[in-house]
């Protein structure tokens, strides 16, 4: 590991520290222009919850107010190149999959294997042409089954002309009815999975620079808004009295971003260009995404190309690049070694959990809530390697505590039982953690994931080690796993988050391997 780049802002203090860390992007340069510092009025001293409104103000509602805008429709996000790739090989290994288990079965029955690529070349053609991938947030719109079914009895009925002389009617219609039915099964499956995700998965925190009536025209519409899943955090503004909606100045971004887990800034200043561009540097060498109130004149121009959020026309000015790709193979990655765990580890499972239950009373699997990504809680699941009601114990042990910082850490801790002490020190205690790298909790590598009360005493600056899933394993596990110091464990989650790729995660796993027979406690 020793060719990694160390955290280049390590030494800079926690003030002057920008996120460079967030949604695990890597090495991403910080914006090359330097901060201006506009001159503006000082804020306002009238405890009043609103300013008064200004000339622009009154002439911006009263034009607002005037103008009939078109009808919206909902936008329909369209699909990138790697998600229809995603589309077209899940498709494609599904028609594999059931005309081949056809064809296994009985040849008579089955689409001869020459045709096979033919034939599901043409349904995902076909498909295309139909309009069928040319959603991303619904996996299962209306009209699918249909389209399907019109895509199937083409392609089946140009390989049954095609392939006259070798193939039966009877495998003419098997085919195309389990490749309906394949097809339309895992679109189902995925629809159903899609939902479950879209309710369990944290809405987008959105903070809107300005606090005018157009910015609160913005969060009326964002809250009203049942296909986009946003919350509006509250409101920055230099001129109003803090409140808990309004949260704080421009100048606060910074460290409000951390705090709040900001994902995206919507600047509703037109007419400020001063205060508008120091925002949007700041949310920029945040990593935020920023959207932006023009200045245009009254009217609806349907034609323009500009999104609305309600009435009120945005455009985007950054929208911050996500390793798409990269991180569907860490998440396939994470599965794929997270169910293949379980089922090779079940038996040793099996048997660290009978020698649980003889040695101490108590469950066999201990579940305590942890802070994840973006600060969401979660259950994480261990076995059992404290005797029953050991976080009681924790504070009358704190004064004894041999890690530096938040974190709390006893090699002699009297609470551990003598199965949890040989369980700790080969590190079985965290197998059932792959059951929450299935659950999409956890990463196999990643930060290790801290007690809440461990995070309540976080200093802001710490919190960039929550903008990635935790993981099982780490840079800090395998490298300096019984050093006490909290700022190294930091630096060192830091800079697997900065210098994060696939080969470093098959490194890391790879190195866990072997520590993981050295007599040493995690």
């Amino acid at each position: 590991m020793g060719e990694l780049t160390t955290n280049r802002l390590w030494n800079t203090g926690p003030k002057d520290c920008p996120s460079q860390y967030a949604r695990m992007i890597p090495g991403t340069p910080a914006m090359p222009r330097p901060r201006v510092a506009p001159t503006r009025s000082a804020p306002a001293a009238d405890p009043a919850p609103t300013r008064p409104a200004s000339v622009k103000d009154k002439t911006t509602t009263r034009l607002s107010q005037a103008r009939t805008p078109a009808p919206q429709l909902p936008p329909q996000p369209a699909v990138d190149r790697f998600t229809l790739c995603e589309l077209l090989a899940a498709d494609l290994m599904v028609l594999a999959v059931v005309c081949g288990a056809s064809s296994l079965f009985s040849p008579a029955w089955g689409l001869p294997w020459a045709y096979l690529p033919i034939f599901a070349a043409l349904v995902t053609l076909l498909s295309f042409c139909e309009g069928l991938y040319k959603r991303a947030d619904d996996p299962s719109p209306a009209g699918t089954v249909p389209a399907l079914a019109r895509s199937t009895l083409f392609a089946m009925g140009l390989v049954f002309i095609a392939a006259w002389d070798g193939m039966r009617p009877l495998a003419a219609f098997t085919t195309f009815a389990s490749s309906l039915g394949g097809l339309v099964l895992w679109r189902r499956l995925k629809q159903l999975a899609w939902k479950r995700r879209c309710r369990e998965t944290e809405s987008r925190k959105i903070l809107i620079v300005g606090g005018g009536p157009i910015a609160r025209s913005i969060a009326q519409a964002l809250r009203n808004d049942p296909l986009h899943r946003a919350t509006v955090c509250g409101f920055v503004d230099d001129e109003l009295p803090l409140s808990p909606v309004v949260l704080g100045r421009i100048g606060d971004l910074d460290w409000l971003a951390r705090a709040e887990f900001i994902d995206e800034v919507i600047l509703a200043l037109p007419g400020q260009p001063a205060q508008a561009r120091e925002a949007a540097e700041l949310a920029f060498r945040n990593h935020l995404d920023i959207r932006a109130v023009p200045d245009l004149p009254p009217g609806p121009w349907p034609d323009s190309g500009i999104d609305h959020i309600g009435e009120v026309p945005v455009v985007t000015l950054h929208c911050e690049p996500l390793p798409g790709a990269a991180l569907f193979m860490k998440r396939l990655l994470d599965v794929t070694g997270a169910a293949f765990g379980l089922v090779l580890a079940s038996p040793l499972m099996a048997i660290v959990a009978l020698l649980i239950r003889l040695d101490s009373p108590g469950p066999v699997v201990y579940s305590a809530e942890r802070t994840g990504a973006k600060g969401r809680r979660f259950r994480c699941y261990k076995f059992r390697s404290m005797v029953t009601g050991a976080e009681r114990l924790k504070e009358e042990l704190r004064a004894r505590n041999q890690r530096q910082g938040p974190i709390f850490k006893l090699d002699d801790d009297p609470r551990i039982t003598p199965i949890g002490r040989i369980i700790r020190r080969y590190s079985l205690d965290e197998l059932p953690q792959l059951w929450n790298v299935l659950l999409g909790e956890m990463s196999l590598v990643g930060p290790r994931p801290h007690p809440v009360d461990e995070v309540n005493h976080y200093e802001l600056h710490h919190y960039r080690r929550l903008d990635v899933k935790p993981g099982i394993t780490g840079l800090w596990q395998i490298t300096a796993r019984d050093c006490p110091s909290f700022d190294l464990n930091m630096h060192l989650d830091l800079t697997y988050i900065e210098n994060w790729s696939l080969r470093l995660d098959l490194r890391i796993l790879a190195g866990t391997l072997r520590v993981l027979f050295a007599p040493e406690g995690v």
